[in-house]
């Protein structure tokens, strides 16, 4: 569960942002502040994982505000829209910036973002290879070349099946709905991979060996 402080002077605005926030799964609200001093005094308190920060605090600017926030990840929310302040947001270690008006599926893909990124970090294990920071930091990479005995065609069919499920699957779900054999499947989800395109992500059950499971990324 992401632990979320939401931030704004406005307490209707406050309350908005908070019900949007509850509403999306694996999120919770666990505190509201409505000026910087209690904002930090939350972020304390509670340790949050994301705050939800607005610039116009009655009391300081919430660019003050981050500034003084540490092991703690923040989205600034604002109608400011000028680009020396988003500059200082960027600097200040913002993970991402939301102008004000914005409508709730902007807010759902942020947060969205969110989670997918820090679920990239948990799989990526103690040590990241320059292909895992390349996704996490939206570089260009380099497409793992396909290899021999590979279908261009098919592997667009085992993309296409892994992205339109919306969920992780196993080779033996995917080569279910492909049609395909299982071994097959395996090396085309590998191959998924590899290329950044997928991420394997082990399910641990009772006993025995983890489940392989898969998810597409894009």
């Amino acid at each position: 569960m992401i632990r979320v402080l939401v931030v704004d002077d406005d307490f209707m605005v406050a309350r908005i942002h908070s019900g949007y926030v509850s509403r999306m799964p694996g999120f919770q609200v666990v505190a509201v502040a409505h000026n910087g001093a209690d904002a930090l005094a939350a972020v304390a308190e509670q340790r949050p994982d994301l705050v939800l920060l607005d610039i116009y605090l009655p009391d300081m600017s919430g660019l003050e505000v981050l500034k003084q926030l540490h092991d703690v990840d923040v989205l600034m929310i604002s109608a400011a829209r000028d680009v020396s302040t988003v500059k200082e947001a960027m600097r200040g270690g913002a993970v991402n910036y939301l102008i004000k008006p914005f409508t709730a599926a902007a807010l759902t893909e942020r947060l969205q973002q969110y989670a997918d990124t820090r679920r990239r970090l948990t799989a990526i294990g103690p040590e990241a290879r320059q292909d895992d920071v390349d996704r996490l930091f939206g570089s260009p990479t380099t497409t793992a070349p396909m290899p021999k005995g590979l279908s261009a065609a098919t592997c667009a069919l085992v993309a296409d099946t892994l992205r339109e499920a919306g969920r992780d699957l196993s080779a033996t779900e995917t080569a279910q709905l492909t049609g395909l054999s299982r071994v097959s499947v395996r090396r085309y989800l590998e191959y998924l991979c590899a290329a950044g395109q997928a991420e394997l992500r082990p399910r641990y059950g009772t006993a025995g060996r983890p489940e392989h499971r898969y998810r597409w990324l894009g």
